[in-house]
């Protein structure tokens, strides 16, 4: 889709839909809006004296004009109360009018909403969130569609209308940020929706291969069973032993020109396929297993925004993938695995996997003295029960990355809530016959989760994401459609742009 910025008066765009906001109660109209009012002989006051329509957040209305001014519609479309207002609020305004424009079969759409006050310094930050909420809201998966959903009317541009004598460079800017940054959500939202029979753990090591080709300063090795051999993965090989899919674990190094210092380590589960193995799931929603690869599929996502953000930092990617299938040659419970940094697991169930392969994947991150590590992992159901669907479960070992995290989260509409990492949590994996083991009780799981990965980053600041409760989702949001996420990349970005050479 064609973004563009300018400077003008909306009220002259000659469009298919023109959008404008309203906070909850807003009296009296402000002047955009009561402009429109007045033209359109009051076609707002009496939606608002009805209360078909309040301002309320996640609320819009269509308006035909009738000719009455150049845009063929005006889509109202809710801001909230006013002192409950955020950017995200505005993000999920955006996506809300892009959605209704779709349906109202609108092909341009001209928005007001990034001008909400005078304070222009805001205004490169409202202009990224508009266009990023209208992006993400009108991505579709249509990859396997043949019906009339492929043939739907499309949106093909926007224009963010900002008042003149407005400088321009740094709005468009913004706008160009926010199409990266949505571009590669929509690439991870492609990946997570793709059928595990089109999406093996080799067809994942030829993507990141694809996404490396042609992008300076990266480059990618993968690793095949022989060399996890020599490496003595044993959390990878035990995991992959039950599926006829090799695996194959993914390095993705990024190091622009002139970036110093160590690198950022960012570490994603990427189980293509999740049956549970011998200890096998229920058959319901197991469909939905083909997301086990989120966090791999975030990290990709990341590291193709950055590289075209061109983000001055050093960053490893690393993807350990693998299906996990029951079969005669599958690992069971009972077995005992040495993983890479000789640490031995007694497994007492095998749909505890993805620690598993991540224990591997951490350790191996290590081997380049990152100043950080970050993974991201599908890795709990327990993680719905403990933060529900609307927040990422955080855990590690750093206060201060945690913090800064949570900040990042914050600013990008990807929050996080924190849960305690205590040493009293540790006895939960104690096993009688090895290290540790790789599940405790029905209690805890989420924070047993981290307990189990905590050893395998050493002494390195880490921060664990669960993204278990976050990756698929069910019900449409404002900018989510139903299905695959892409969490995480908007909060990983948000916390790179702000790190420092010497942090």
């Amino acid at each position: 889709m064609k973004i563009q910025v300018k400077t003008g008066d909306p009220l002259k765009e000659k469009t298919d839909a023109l959008v404008v906001g309203l906070f909850e109660e807003e009296r009296p109209l402000p002047p955009l809006v009561e402009a429109i009012d007045r033209a359109l002989q009051r076609g707002i006051t009496d939606l608002l004296k009805a209360k078909t329509f309040k301002g309320g957040s996640g609320e819009a209305a269509v308006l035909t004009t009738q000719g009455r001014l150049p845009a063929k519609r005006v889509i109202l479309v809710g801001l909230g109360k006013k002192d409950q207002f955020t950017i995200d609020r505005l993000r999920q305004a955006a996506g809300k009018a892009a959605t209704t424009a779709r349906g109202a079969g609108a092909r341009r759409i001209a928005s007001a909403l990034p001008v909400l006050s005078q304070i222009d310094r805001f205004l490169p930050e409202r202009v990224r969130a508009v266009a990023e909420g209208t992006l993400l809201a009108l991505y579709r998966y249509l990859r396997y569609k043949t019906d009339e959903e492929a043939g739907k009317v499309d949106v093909e541009s926007l224009t963010l209308v900002v008042p003149s004598r407005t400088a321009l460079a740094p709005l468009r800017r913004a706008a160009r940020e926010a199409e990266i940054i949505a571009g590669a959500v929509s690439f991870t939202r492609d990946l997570v929706s793709t059928p595990s029979s089109d999406l093996t753990p080799t067809d994942l090591a030829e993507t990141a291969r694809s996404l490396a080709r042609g992008v300076r300063g990266m480059r990618v090795k993968i690793l095949d069973r022989r060399q996890m051999e020599r490496l003595k993965m044993g959390g990878m090989l035990g995991v992959s032993r039950g599926s006829s899919q090799p695996p194959r674990f993914i390095v993705l190094e990024y190091r622009p020109a002139g970036a110093k210092g160590k690198p950022i380590a960012l570490v994603g589960k990427s189980v293509t396929f999740d049956s549970g193995g011998i200890s096998i799931k229920p058959s319901a929603g197991m469909e939905q297993m083909k997301y086990d690869m989120s966090g791999g599929a975030a990290v990709l996502g990341t590291m193709k925004a950055a590289a075209a953000l061109k983000l001055p930092l050093r960053l490893l990617g690393i993807l350990p993938a693998v299906e996990n299938m029951p079969s005669g040659t599958a690992y069971k419970p009972g077995d005992i695995l040495r993983a890479m940094s000789g640490r031995t697991i007694e497994v007492v169930n095998t749909d505890a996997e993805g620690r598993l392969i991540l224990a591997d994947g951490l350790h191996y991150a290590t081997r380049y003295r990152p100043r950080a590590i970050i993974d991201l992992a599908t890795l709990t159901g327990a993680c719905a029960v403990a933060v529900g669907n609307y927040a990422i479960a955080v855990l590690g070992t750093d206060e201060k990355l945690i913090d800064r995290v949570r900040k990042a989260g914050e600013a990008s509409g990807e929050r996080v809530w924190q849960l305690p990492l205590w040493e009293e949590y540790d006895q939960l994996i104690k096993s009688d016959v090895a290290d540790c083991k790789n599940t405790g009780d029905k209690t805890a799981g989420t924070i047993v989760g981290a307990v189990f990965l905590k050893p395998f980053v050493g002494k390195h600041p880490w921060v664990h994401l669960d993204i278990a409760s976050t990756a698929w989702v069910e019900n449409e949001r404002p900018y989510i459609p139903k299905g695959g996420s892409g969490v995480g990349i908007r909060l990983l970005i948000e916390l790179l742009k702000g790190w420092g050479e010497k942090e």
